[in-house]
């Protein structure tokens, strides 16, 4: 499918980036379906009260067939949406159910360290629209990653399975199977509007496990991890399903404004305006029976650009180093605080849109990020503190590699500002969002729901252990038990033993000091995973961490 613009390729995608003027509609109504209208209106015409005109059009040219036999029926539609609008009038908004479901968006960055947000200690790189974040809501201080690097943190988060179950374990050319259940399934179930924006990194082309088949109803972004280095693409991946008013999309969508080293746009600039639009689009309304939606935002901000770091030593792409372009620091550093503060904006324009549209109380926001800094692209973890007081990086078990921010925000069901301590990690999303959605889950999970702590109500059903198993290096392990963390550097080697509550950097083995608690890890430990032919228990190969770095 080509065309000549940007807007053109998008005009009949549901997330229509550069929607055409109003000017246009009328040639437009003669000569498309009626759905390629709706996406063409201007985004703040489309959504005031008198836009549920149009919408109404739409609705009645799906089931009359085209636009002259739908015209018999606009009489009818004018009196409803008048009346509609006289009703939004009088009482400001139209009333909201009490079975009204929330919905959710999960928004998640590339290599974000513990440390890189001002709410977590930083000082140098300004996130200001976190920062606010975290102040209008729950901000976490003991929330882990799935995995210390990209896929199986990724797997974790939709799946509910920490890497002792899960499929993907590290970031190997896998796919989900059709078995492999996701939170977006689980969410379309519960009648959700489901997108996914970003990186995916759980399926490539015709497999098993690309999105739309995995529960999500619509798709732009990267199937591969690796794919996902390069925030100048000329080419993303694209689906959205057929309907009897739009023919849908599902393959490649190419960018000539990247073609032959052109970098005309930012994958991470396009993949907001998508976002912005999904929310526009699938707004919970009357026309749509307030049908919640949920919109998971897979940045690839901070993560390098390995091969663009290998030619030019600076693997940070962002498209200006603003606002630090007069700060006497490496031009790497710049990028990658530029690229933070990028990414806070992003999240800015979500917030002020959720609220345009009368729909943040109705809407739960979750930020969070995969996995610790990155040493990657030229820059330099400590420079900024990106782990903040914690020890280790990007594929280390230390707490520096996993333990990540997590901020939820639900006004008026979130009491603003609270800071917690509760232990979570990644595979507890998905039993959260059943339970936001009031659905049930069946089958085995790992994760617990944290709905209980982020309404606060005693979050009476803990977690005995988290776990993590990394394949990268040979075979690692780590636990976290309440206040105790234990890692076992290679198969076959002691574990090493951290009190977090005395020793949160991990700098003080008291193995020796504690061996009933060592004996009670290393018995859970003993039935914390399941085999697996692709996973096997392994030595060290002695290049592992060289080569572990080209992912």
């Amino acid at each position: 499918m080509k065309s000549n613009s940007l807007t053109e390729r998008l005009a009949v995608c549901s997330w229509s980036l550069q929607p055409a003027s109003p000017a246009d509609l009328v040639a437009k109504l003669e000569s498309t379906a009626i759905r390629r209208v709706q996406l063409a209106l201007d985004p703040l015409l489309w959504w005031t009260r008198g836009g549920a005109f149009a919408r109404f059009c739409g609705m009645t040219s799906q089931f009359f067939g085209d636009w002259r036999r739908a015209g018999r029926a606009l009489l009818l539609g004018l009196a409803a949406t008048t009346a509609l609008c006289s009703q939004g009038a009088r009482t400001g908004y139209p009333a909201i159910s009490a079975a009204r479901k929330p919905s959710i968006i999960f928004i998640l960055a590339d290599d974000l360290g513990y440390g890189d947000l001002g709410c977590y200690g930083q000082t140098k790189i300004k996130t200001p629209n976190l920062d606010r974040l975290a102040a209008e809501g729950m901000r976490f201080t003991d929330f882990y990653a799935g995995s210390t690097v990209c896929a199986p943190s990724r797997c974790a988060l939709m799946t509910g399975l920490h890497t002792g179950h899960a499929l993907i374990r590290g970031n190997a050319a896998l796919a989900l199977r059709a078995q492999d259940l996701t939170v977006a399934e689980v969410l379309k179930r519960a009648g959700y509007r489901t997108g996914l924006i970003g990186k995916w990194g759980l399926g490539d082309a015709n497999t098993t496990g690309v999105p739309q088949k995995k529960g999500f109803d619509e798709f732009l972004g990267y199937l591969d991890q690796v794919h996902a280095h390069d925030y100048y693409t000329d080419h993303l991946w694209r689906y959205d399903p057929p309907t009897r008013a739009k023919p849908g999309y599902d393959g490649q969508m190419g960018f000539p404004e990247n073609e032959g080293g052109k970098k005309g746009l930012y994958m991470d600039d396009l993949f907001t305006s998508a976002a912005l639009s999904f929310l526009r689009i699938n707004k919970p309304e009357p026309l749509n029976k307030y049908r919640p939606f949920f919109l998971y935002l897979a940045y690839t901000i901070p993560h390098a650009n390995n091969e663009e770091g290998q030619r030019t030593g600076n693997g940070m792409e962002v498209p200006s180093d603003a606002p630090y372009s007069d700060q006497p620091w490496p031009a790497t550093e710049k990028n990658k605080a530029a690229m933070i503060t990028r990414l806070d904006t992003y999240v800015g324009q979500l917030l002020d849109k959720l609220k345009e549209l009368r729909i943040d109380d109705s809407t739960v926001v979750f930020f969070s990020s995969d996995n610790g800094p990155h040493q990657e692209g030229g820059v330099d973890p400590k420079f900024f503190q990106s782990a903040g007081p914690l020890r280790g990086i990007k594929r280390d078990l230390y707490e520096g590699g996993i333990r990540m921010p997590l901020i939820v925000r639900w006004p008026g069901k979130i009491k603003r500002g609270v800071v917690s301590g509760q232990v979570g990690a990644f595979w507890d999303f998905l039993p959260t969002a059943a339970e936001i959605a009031q659905t049930n889950v069946t089958g085995q999970l790992d994760g617990l729901s944290l709905l209980p702590i982020l309404l606060g109500k005693p979050q009476t059903n803990q977690h005995d252990f988290l776990y993590w198993e990394f394949h990268e290096r040979g075979f690692q392990q780590a636990v976290r038990m309440g206040d105790w963390k234990a890692v076992r550097p290679q198969a076959g080697a002691p574990l090493e033993l951290y009190n977090l509550s005395a020793d949160l950097g991990e700098k003080r083995n008291v193995a020796a000091q504690n061996p009933e608690v060592v004996a009670k890890i290393e018995d859970y430990l003993r039935t914390a995973r399941t085999e697996s032919e692709l996973w096997p228990i392994k030595p060290a190969p002695p290049a592992a961490a060289k080569q572990a770095q080209k992912k």
